[in-house]
């Protein structure tokens, strides 16, 4: 057996490099992100705030400029009035006063910071709840090839985990940065206006410790984007763990899946201690400089004092305000730190919601009217990738009403005419029309509501089962509802159910069985009432029993549509108007089941298969 790090996963593109002690995991839709950091995709991000700007951030501003008044005139209260007047000169009198006032102004920097915190809260937790929602809509809009080429969990984490890291910077971080900005600006003019040679002198470290840390700057950034990458592998990995754990039980595989799991886990721990430790280094750094500036002060203050230029009070005032200038410069760099993060996943949020549809109304399309239902594919070739061709020049035609069967062995081309039909991919050449108008040419929306499709797979919401047959049409009446149920056949095992049409199902209908949850689709289907009605598979995990019932639920539901069936077991589409035997993406045969029969050609072998192994 071949070691963990030799192991390659289908779903990764790549096998991991030949490193006993890392396990690198690539997968194809997670490309590393090398993007310089822009203030066109900062103002981006920040274009979500533009709708609350004029409600809110005046406010916002205003309290923002107060607070960071009244923080400023502390020091100088307490330097110049209370040292070098009141307590040098015995004023108790205006030293209460000073003492007073200074009380006031810590209650109403309080109080702008509470309103501040609060209405920034608001505001950030309203441009979250905009960019989830701008994203989740655009990604309901992609194309079928957007997600063959991504694991599910790979957009889940999108959705979740890099808006989610958006929420401090939109929550504190940017008015914050703003406050510290204005702070700084603030502090370095009184400093100047005090005693400009002193003033200098201490800030002689920041341009240093400014080029220094400019230096980690995009090591950080990339680190941060490693472990946005990492987690987002992780997460696939999760959803693919969890769809696939009866196949993972059923051969075993659980050690091996944890040993695989392990070393993706690993991997992320290991960017998340190098993004951490480049984070960390930010704070000393400050620390460090705030140290050799303090001392500089100190050391230059003392021979002021001794030349007369400044007095005692002078220096304290100095000393409060340098204090208070390295903390908000230590918190623009770990805001700055925070940028990174927020930026790298909003690489990865804008990279999804630039993804233009590849199939997509053309400009000035018209809604379909209501079809009659006629069907014909000319000269149609497909490709999934180019220099493959999935269809090679299929031609098809169906009359309202008619019902088409596809037969053919795994990979005939079956599901892709189905596929061309609805639309969720275009042609690579020729044309799908219906009633004579190419599919093409009209909204998406318009198509897709006259054509309904049964999967072998049915899907099943959380919610009721009366929900899950509403969703075919969400204005229909319970009666309407029941009415389809009955034409099915499947009211009668629904009203067995313990809530009847209220029965809760979980995700999947997993409390159902197979059968149950397809005529539950069928149900869906003929509630939505199409004009052209896709049947893929629908019948393929059914047991005899149910069979029957879907054969009699079939003959209502087909009645007056144009149907396309796609099925392995032929005793179902036997009564079809015209079979189409395909085989590596071209038809072979067509005709109704009898003549077929009589030709003896490939579909007679089918038939003749099957029948041999019941």
């Amino acid at each position: 057996m071949s070691t963990h790090s030799e192991k390659f996963n289908p779903k990764l593109g790549k096998k991991p490099q030949n490193d006993p002690n890392q396990s690198r995991f690539v997968y194809k839709d997670d490309d590393e992100i090398d993007k310089a950091f822009n203030w066109k995709q900062f103002g981006r991000l920040f274009s979500y705030m533009r709708p609350y700007a004029r409600q809110m951030l005046p406010l916002i501003i205003l309290m923002t400029i107060l607070g960071t008044v009244t923080k400023l005139a502390v020091p100088y209260l307490t330097g110049v009035l209370a040292i070098d007047k009141a307590i040098k000169n015995s004023d108790l009198t205006l030293l209460y006063i000073v003492t007073g006032t200074v009380l006031g102004l810590y209650v109403v920097q309080w109080a702008a910071n509470v309103f501040r915190i609060r209405y920034t809260n608001i505001i950030g937790q309203r441009v979250i709840y905009d960019i989830r929602s701008s994203l989740f809509s655009h990604i309901q809009k992609l194309s079928f090839n957007f997600f063959d080429k991504r694991p599910a969990g790979s957009v889940l984490v999108r959705v979740t985990n890099d808006v989610n890291s958006l929420q401090d910077l939109f929550t504190n971080g940017a008015v914050n940065a703003m406050i510290d900005c204005v702070q700084l600006a603030g502090i370095i003019v009184i400093l100047l206006l005090i005693n400009w040679k002193l003033g200098l002198a201490v800030m002689i470290t920041v341009p240093i410790m400014f080029f220094i840390s400019t230096k980690l700057r995009q090591k950080i950034r990339m680190a941060w984007q490693d472990v946005r990458l990492k987690n987002s592998r992780i997460n696939s990995h999760l959803n693919e763990a969890i769809q696939g754990i009866r196949v993972t039980q059923a051969y075993t595989q659980e050690k091996e899946n944890m040993k695989f799991f392990n070393g993706m886990n690993a991997e992320s721990r290991k960017s998340w201690d190098r993004a951490s430790t480049m984070n960390q280094a930010f704070g000393p750094m400050i620390e460090i400089t705030g140290g050799v500036g303090s001392m500089i002060l100190f050391w230059y203050g003392t021979y002021l004092i001794q030349q007369g230029e400044v007095t005692v009070g002078l220096l304290v005032t100095f000393a409060n305000y340098v204090g208070n200038f390295w903390d908000p410069i230590n918190r623009l760099g770990q805001m700055y730190n925070q940028l990174l993060v927020a930026m790298a996943s909003s690489e990865r949020i804008f990279e999804f919601l630039d993804e233009e549809p590849s199939v997509g109304d053309k400009p000035g399309a018209a809604a379909l009217p209501k079809i009659e239902g006629r069907v014909k594919l000319e000269k149609v070739v497909f490709e999934y990738e180019p220099g493959r061709q999935a269809l090679k020049g299929i031609d098809i035609e169906a009359n309202a009403g008619q019902s088409i069967a596809l037969v053919g062995h795994t990979g005939s081309g079956k599901s892709t005419i189905i596929n061309l039909l609805s639309r969720f991919y275009d042609v690579t050449e020729g044309s799908v029309k219906i009633d004579g108008v190419d599919v093409r040419d009209v909204k998406l929306e318009s198509l897709r509501a006259q054509i309904g499709i049964v999967l072998q797979d049915t899907f099943i919401f959380s919610g009721t089962i009366r929900e899950n047959i509403r969703f075919g049409r969400l204005d229909a009446t319970d009666e309407e509802i029941e009415a389809v149920t009955k034409a099915v056949k499947a009211h009668e095992f629904i009203m067995s159910l313990p809530g009847g049409y209220d029965t809760e199902v979980e995700e999947r209908g997993s409390a159902l069985s197979m059968g149950q949850r397809q005529l539950l689709s069928f149900a869906r289907a003929l509630l939505a009432d199409p004009r052209i009605l896709i049947l893929d598979e629908a019948t393929a995990s059914i047991d005899t029993e149910t069979e029957l019932k879907i054969q009699e639920a079939l003959k209502v539901l087909l009645q007056g549509r144009t149907s396309f069936i796609v099925a392995h077991r032929l005793s179902t589409i036997r009564h079809a108007d015209k079979i189409i035997v395909l085989d590596h993406g071209e038809i072979k045969e067509q005709g109704t089941h009898a003549e077929l029969i009589r030709h003896g050609g490939i579909y007679n072998g089918l038939v003749e298969a099957q029948f041999r192994f019941l």
